[in-house]
Parts: C-alpha cells; sequence; structure tokens
C-alpha cells in the first residue's frame, strides 16, 4: 500500500513509476533481508511480477538467497510464472545448480492443487455435455518425398460418456523434427478420487501409469538429475499480431473461399502473423553432458531408444555458485525494460524465431461449440501436442468451429489436424477401465 506522498516519489522514480517503492517484497529479496520480506510477506502479492517480469521467486533463486526462497514457498509463491524472456524460477533454479532449490516439488504440488481446483467446473461442463465420438486426424507432409514417408499421422479417436472421457491414438509428442509414437490410451474417469482419475495405458507393453500420482523421494531426485543434465528450454507463442483473413480461390474471379471437410461446409481462413520465439540454455552444462545428449538425439532422431544408449540418469551434484551479484538494486530496477542486467550464473542462450503459416476452416454446422473443446481438450492436456493445440484453439478465432488446421511448422513441413467425425453416442463402460491383464508400471511415459 501507499502511503501520503509516496505516489509522487513513485511517479518520479526511473522507469516512469515503476520505482522502488512499488516493489518492497522483490527489493527486500534482492538485499537477502529475511526479517523484512517475513513481514511484509503477510499483506503483499508474493507472486507479483516487477518492471523486468520477474517475480520475488525468481530473484530469491538467481541471487541464491535461500532462506527468501524457502520463505516464499513456504507461503506458496508461484513456480509456474514466466518472466519477460519467458524463464520460470525453476528453469533459474537449473542455471544455479543448487539441488536443495531446484522447486520441482513445490511445482508438482502447485499443479495437483491447481488440477483439483478447477475439477468442479470442470466436471460440471463434461456433465452439461450430451455423450459423444469425437476423431481427429493428425498428418504432416512435406514437400520433400523422402521425408514424406517418414513423417508420422495419427487418427486420434475421443470417447465422452457422462463424466468420463477415453482418447486413443498412436502420436504421443513430436517436437523438433523428433516424433514419438505408440499405442496409447489416456483415460480419466470423472467418478474416481483425484489421484485415481488420470490413467495412461500403453496398449503394446499392456501397463499403465497414473499420471497424478505423488512421486516418491527417490523419483523426484532422479527428475532433478534429469533436469540439470539438459537444455533449459522456453517458447513463447506470440499472439499480439496475429490477424485472420479470408482465403481467396479462382484465377480471374477472385471468391471467398468455402469447402466441405468432411461431412461440414467451412469458411477458409488465412493465419498471419504467428510467431514462436524459442530459447535454449546450457550455462549449467558441461562439455561431457552436451556431447552425450547430442549422441543420445542423434540414436533417436534415426530411430533408436534410450536403452540403446544405456541411459542412466547419473546422481548430480550441486554446481559451484556463480560469482557474487555485484549489482545494486537501484541499479537493477531502474534498467530499461527488456534490458536488466543479468543475476545469476552467466548465460549461454540460443535463440531463434518461427513464423509460421497457417491456414483454418471454420464450420457453423459442427454440433460441439469451441467452449466444450476446450474442456475436453483441458483433461488430456498432459499430452503435450495436445495442450499446444488447446493454447491455439483458445485464441479469438472466426466465427464457427475450426474443423481443420494447416500450420508450417518448419520450411519443409506443414501439420494438418482435421475433425473428421463428431456424433452424440453412447458406450459400454468398460471402455473407461483399466483391463484386468494390465499392470502398473509408475516408470512409463516420463514426460507425461
Amino acid at each position: 500500500m501507499l502511503g501520503p506522498g509516496d505516489e509522487e516519489a513513485a511517479a518520479a522514480a526511473p522507469g516512469g513509476g515503476r520505482g522502488p517503492a512499488h516493489f518492497p517484497v522483490h527489493e527486500s529479496v534482492f538485499k537477502g533481508d529475511v526479517r523484512r520480506l517475513s513481514a511484509l510477506i503477510r499483506t503483499q502479492d508474493i507472486g507479483q511480477k516487477d518492471s523486468h517480469g520477474n517475480a520475488p521467486l525468481h530473484l530469491a533463486v538467481m541471487l541464491g538467497h535461500k532462506e527468501c526462497a524457502h520463505l516464499l514457498l513456504a507461503h506458496n509463491a508461484p513456480v509456474n510464472v514466466g518472466n519477460a524472456q519467458g524463464w520460470s524460477p525453476l528453469a533459474e533454479a537449473i542455471s544455479y545448480g543448487d539441488r536443495q532449490m531446484t522447486l520441482l516439488r513445490k511445482l508438482k504440488q502447485q499443479f495437483r492443487e491447481s488440477v483439483e481446483e478447477k475439477r468442479p467446473r470442470l466436471l460440471k461442463a463434461l456433465k452439461e455435455l450430451g455423450d459423444f465420438y469425437l476423431e481427429l486426424h493428425w498428418d504432416f507432409q512435406s514437400s520433400v518425398p523422402l521425408l514424406s514417408r517418414i513423417l508420422p499421422s495419427d487418427a486420434c479417436k475421443i470417447h465422452k460418456q457422462g463424466i468420463n472421457i477415453r482418447l486413443d491414438t498412436t502420436l504421443i509428442d513430436f517436437t523438433d523434427m523428433k516424433c514419438q509414437q505408440g499405442n496409447l490410451s489416456f483415460i480419466f474417469n470423472g467418478d474416481a478420487a483425484p489421484s485415481e482419475s488420470f490413467v495412461v495405458l500403453d496398449n503394446e507393453q499392456k501397463v499403465y501409469r497414473r499420471i497424478h500420482h505423488e512421486e516418491s523421494e527417490m523419483e523426484t531426485e532422479e527428475e532433478v538429475d534429469i533436469l540439470m543434465s539438459s537444455d533449459i528450454y522456453s517458447a513463447t507463442l506470440s499472439t499480439k499480431s496475429i490477424t485472420f483473413t479470408r482465403a481467396q480461390t479462382g484465377w480471374l474471379f477472385r471468391e471467398d473461399k468455402t469447402e466441405r471437410v468432411g461431412n461440414f461446409s467451412a469458411d477458409f481462413y488465412l493465419v498471419n502473423g504467428l510467431v514462436l520465439e524459442l530459447r535454449k540454455r546450457r550455462e549449467h552444462l558441461s562439455e561431457e553432458d552436451i556431447l552425450r545428449n547430442k549422441a543420445i538425439m542423434e540414436s533417436l532422431s534415426k530411430g533408436g531408444n534410450l536403452m540403446e544408449q544405456n541411459f542412466e540418469p547419473v546422481r548430480r551434484q550441486s554446481l559451484t555458485p556463480p560469482s557474487p551479484n555485484t549489482i545494486t538494486w537501484e541499479e537493477y530496477i531502474s534498467a530499461e525494460n527488456g534490458k536488466a542486467p543479468h543475476l545469476g550464473r552467466e548465460l549461454v542462450c540460443k535463440e531463434s524465431k518461427k513464423t509460421f503459416k497457417a491456414t483454418i476452416a471454420m464450420s457453423q454446422e459442427f454440433s460441439l461449440g469451441i467452449e466444450s473443446l476446450l474442456n475436453a481438450l483441458e483433461v488430456i492436456a498432459p499430452f503435450k501436442h495436445f495442450n499446444k493445440l488447446r493454447e491455439f484453439v483458445q485464441m479469438k478465432l472466426p466465427p464457427g468451429f475450426p474443423v481443420k488446421l494447416d500450420i508450417s511448422v518448419f520450411p519443409t513441413i506443414t501439420a494438418t489436424v482435421t475433425f473428421q467425425e463428431f456424433r452424440y453416442d453412447e458406450f459400454d463402460e468398460s471402455i473407461f477401465t483399466i483391463p484386468d491383464d494390465y499392470k502398473e508400471d509408475p516408470s512409463c511415459f516420463p514426460d507425461l
């Protein structure tokens, strides 16, 4: 809260009113003042971002102020929050390299709490939907003939009945030209307890895993080892400049493009200004880590697997702390937006931007609404490519339902998502249960 006269002082501060008086929690963390932080934490917003997009937890981690970090975490400071460059406190903790500040356990706890908080709304939305079968196809195509032969495709089937959903898919993930396929079924059972609701079945190995089970200490420590030996990624999809214009057809006489997609008449639009900003950091990695990771990626790109690489996470020791910070609070907070002095370990970062070309077909004949689709996609969000689809559909789209999306994911590769079939239907309840001959394997699907 600002006292009498504080508003005038703040307005005169560097950065046009975004000076130190506006960020007392950040200042106390920056200076390692635990006593002041303890007093402020009861009345201030500890998730607030400063003019550089950093939350107090970012600063505590980057500066190695453990007591401040632990105090913020004890008061449930958000871990999954990005700064201006898209880096989370967890990413900064990996860079700093102190095993005691990885924040991983807290991140997972907050994710479970978020899922449980959304659960009543999600169940209500599913209950109000009719029971249906929805089929959508993923196809990756290339102008390079030989490449087209190895690109994946998938006919994904979604069954929804009551407050249960089942998704059958063969495409687990497609990222950075690497395809991960299998024969999986994802089941959400709304009647089960939260810890029992989400299950993934491997129909080839006949094993299953409960997605949101609480990891053991050993599992968490092994995940920390993997994080500390891997690149740190940040991907930001810029939607501010996106516009939609009607696609045209015809040579002499141009007219708006309207075609049938499956059983639905659809209007086609060009998507303009879709930009993905990618950042990769590796200042925490040794030369041995980099070479090892490169060998693993090369093996995976050729169809190999981690077992062939004798991949066993090695217990990582905490790194030597970075050089002590010499930047003052005033220098940090008064720096121009987007040009904050770097805190923590010296960055080794590679940045790139990708501009995507896309077209989208919107049909006003489709029975399912966008909001209903978003609720269904929210349930199956643990699958990475469905989460990406959900992020795209959340944009302010033209009128109708997106029955087809063509998007250029690489210069020579286009991904096509098509909603081929939709019908209201009823199903045998057994398809929403785990088969009796499947065994539980908590170690399968480590990326989910």
